[in-house]
């Protein structure tokens, strides 16, 4: 595929403080996506009272946006192949504002889940194009570590964002949340506008080049890898609440702060996978599934009691905070000659993924129990761990 020939500089040829805060403002956006698109777990019940639904009803608020990520993230940018990349990156910011602000003032529940909608649809862009940015905005020999502080978006959204943005909800309501999750997205947008320079497009990407990286060696690996752990993470920690509750037997306060250590963990996790990575990225992305299949696989044996579910949760948390970056990393040697290609079906592969595990994880619980749960988890991941043992990244011819 040729090239675009474009008069953007080399990361190097740049400020590297305005690449650090390019950096920054991308990691940013990140967060707020994953806030908002996570938020509702905390909310559901009130937003149910509010528009006389019932929980399940109010739950399209979750599974939404994951699959309709799924199907925007290849749609929407291979519409706007040809489109700066900062200008796409800003419109989607903007987009996920306003969808914030719907939100916020919705008369009515349908015009929430149009909200999701938009939701989905940021999700699937923003990712696609964010994931793999760093290595246009800093130096090469600062690359990995960039692109494992805009990963470490996941983990900041859940241990900061989402605690917050619930404990706003429940102190002045659902809708106030969503307001100032809006103003927040605003607020990055224009730092974004201030620092991202000019990114016109590397290459054209196209529905062939898709395909053609698709069928490249290593592709398929990092396919099966992504959707296996991501399938075994979700599956099981959507309803690691309830096995607190009623296994480990711990009030809603000693929750938060279960999941607080939990959450906390995946941001260490996020810095060591990213190191780990450069090196080994197979190594690294087998640990973390192998971790993440001893913590659920234990969960109901040393569980039960406080201090062995809070040690399995660190672990838990620390063995997941690697997997994006190692997942993204994987693709990225698959395809390294369509950089955004690789971040399109890092994208798809795993919002859609997360959408299914939450959804097979709770058909699960309706009919056994969370330490089910959490064991089916386990042997999910341990396929995950086979599956890494016998296929490498690869970089396609």
């Amino acid at each position: 595929m040729p090239q675009l020939r474009t008069a953007t500089p080399t990361p190097a040829s740049r400020t590297p403080l305005r690449g650090w805060l390019a950096v920054g403002s991308v990691t940013a956006g990140l967060f707020a996506i994953v806030t908002v698109e996570i938020l509702p777990i905390g909310l559901l019940p009130s937003i149910g009272r509010s528009f006389d639904v019932t929980d399940g009803t109010a739950g399209l608020t979750m599974t939404m946006p994951g699959f309709l990520a799924a199907l925007s993230a290849p749609l929407v940018t291979t519409a706007t192949a040809r489109v700066d990349r900062r200008t796409m990156l800003c419109a989607f910011t903007a987009l996920l504002a306003a969808a914030n602000l719907l939100a916020a003032a919705a008369p009515a529940y349908w015009l929430v889940l149009v909200s999701r909608v938009l939701v989905g649809v940021t999700i699937g862009g923003f990712w696609s194009i964010g994931a793999g940015l760093a290595v246009r905005l800093v130096a090469p020999d600062s690359a990995a570590r960039a692109t494992a502080v805009i990963f470490s978006a996941v983990p900041l959204g859940s241990v900061l964002g989402v605690p917050a943005g619930t404990f706003v909800g429940e102190a002045a309501g659902w809708r106030t949340a969503f307001g100032l999750l809006g103003v927040l997205t605003l607020c990055v947008w224009g730092v974004m506008l201030a620092v991202i320079p000019p990114l016109p497009p590397e290459q054209a990407l196209r529905v062939a080049v898709l395909r053609k990286a698709v069928r490249g060696r290593g592709v398929r690996g990092a396919l099966w890898m992504t959707v296996i752990v991501v399938l075994a993470h979700f599956g099981a920690y959507t309803y690691v609440t309830p096995f607190l509750r009623h296994v480990t037997e711990v009030g809603p306060d000693q929750v938060t702060v279960f999941l607080l250590a939990y959450g906390a963990a995946g941001i260490a996790g996020n810095f060591v996978g990213g190191a780990a990575v450069a090196r080994r990225p197979r190594a690294a992305f087998v640990t973390a599934a192998g971790l993440i299949a001893c913590a659920t696989l234990l969960l109901p044996v040393l569980g039960d009691r406080p201090g062995g579910a809070v040690v399995l949760l660190v672990v838990w948390g620390v063995a997941y905070g690697a997997v994006p970056v190692c997942s993204q990393a994987w693709f990225a040697a698959a395809v390294p000659r369509a950089p955004e290609a690789a971040s399109v079906l890092f994208t798809a592969s795993f919002q859609a993924t997360l959408s299914l595990g939450a959804l097979a994880g709770g058909a699960v619980l309706d009919r056994t129990s969370s330490s089910t749960v959490m064991v089916l988890g386990g042997l999910t991941a341990v396929l995950a761990v086979a599956v890494g043992a016998r296929r490498g990244p690869r970089p396609a011819n």
